[in-house]
């Protein structure tokens, strides 16, 4: 009888022990997710700042968020040094292929790339074609006078991103449209001539426009909106001198058309609104550590739905709601622990 009993009372410390060790480990999984980190794209930076901003408040969770330009995020992404990535142009093959816990691509935001200008003491209202936008960014063009006869005789100085950029994939997929595929569609575009700088994110390209007379370049255009910087009209497929303001977006994005991976047709050079648009995603595992994917969970619903209601304050396009329920839907399927 004395040895059952005490075999009962060491089943029963046994079992009480896993129970606190069991309760100690959980304890320690929620307290270690109290933030999550991700880089990539500058071209949804004001907006995603102000995401993970209200997130923080309603949820005690910080996001870190570095906007390093979308290739780069991307490359952390791949060596999993950030738990989301950011860009507005969809991994390439050669990067999926080493992506190696499966992706998830999830629209956030549409928006416009400004055209920014510096012609001080001369006009704050510049009117660009297509096609010569095009002659510009190809080097064919390289004075002011050229554009426009009124416009004085100045040097343009082209300036573009020097780092792996979305945004300069949204621009370059429109100029591959223009040119006939003359600039090919890229992160890090070949101008085929000699601009006259190159500078990382869109601060970077936009500081040295405000310090160089007669440069020209391209940027996220509630960036440009925010800086005060003058933003020229160009001609759309109709016809029409519009600039990126959110209800030209929003016109431009209306025929755009959501894949069953999320990437997106007919969204190069739309006819109506402003002809200079894309989509931002953010890159997720399918697999994380249990507290992880349960966090990636919940924010992506937090995006998708009370986030959507602060894109057009900061000049973004929202997703329609049919793919934000689509994208929750698949998220929460595809998206499991490890």
């Amino acid at each position: 009888m004395i040895i059952n009993r005490a075999k009962i009372f060491k089943r029963i410390w046994i079992v009480l022990l896993a129970t606190i060790v069991f309760s100690w480990l959980g304890t320690l999984q929620v307290v270690a997710i109290d933030s999550l980190s991700g880089a990539g794209a500058s071209f949804p930076e004001t907006l995603y700042d102000k995401y993970f901003q209200e997130y923080q408040k309603e949820t005690g969770v910080r996001v870190k968020y570095s906007a390093i330009g979308s290739g780069s995020g991307i490359r952390r992404f791949i060596a999993d040094t950030v738990d989301f990535a950011a860009s507005d142009a969809p991994p390439t093959e050669l990067e999926k292929s080493q992506i190696k816990r499966g992706l998830q691509l999830v629209p956030t935001a549409g928006g416009a790339v400004a055209i920014i200008y510096n012609l001080k003491g001369s006009t704050t209202d510049v009117s660009i074609s297509r096609d010569k936008l095009a002659k510009i960014f190809t080097g064919q063009i390289s004075n002011w006078k050229q554009v426009n006869p009124r416009l004085p005789t100045q040097t343009i100085n082209v300036v573009v991103r020097s780092d792996s950029s979305g945004t300069s994939y949204i621009f370059s997929n429109f100029l591959s449209e223009v040119t006939g595929g003359k600039i090919k569609a890229s992160k890090k575009p070949n101008w085929g001539f000699k601009v006259f700088s190159k500078r990382p994110q869109n601060s970077g390209v936009a500081g040295e426009v405000k310090r160089i007379r007669g440069a020209i370049t391209y940027v996220q255009a509630s960036f440009a909106q925010k800086e005060g910087l003058p933003i020229a009209r160009i001609q759309n497929r109709a016809g029409q001198y519009v600039k990126p303001t959110i209800a030209e977006a929003n016109k431009a994005l209306t025929e755009v058309q959501f894949n069953d991976d999320f990437t997106v047709e007919n969204i190069i050079d739309p006819k109506d609104g402003y002809p200079i648009v894309g989509v931002t995603w953010l890159l997720l595992h399918e697999q994380y550590p249990q507290a992880v994917a349960k966090e990636i969970k919940s924010l992506v619903t937090w995006i998708l739905t009370k986030g959507q209601t602060l894109n057009q304050g900061l000049q973004y396009t929202r997703i329609p709601e049919d793919v934000t329920k689509r994208a929750i839907a698949a998220v929460n399927q595809n998206i499991t622990a490890r």
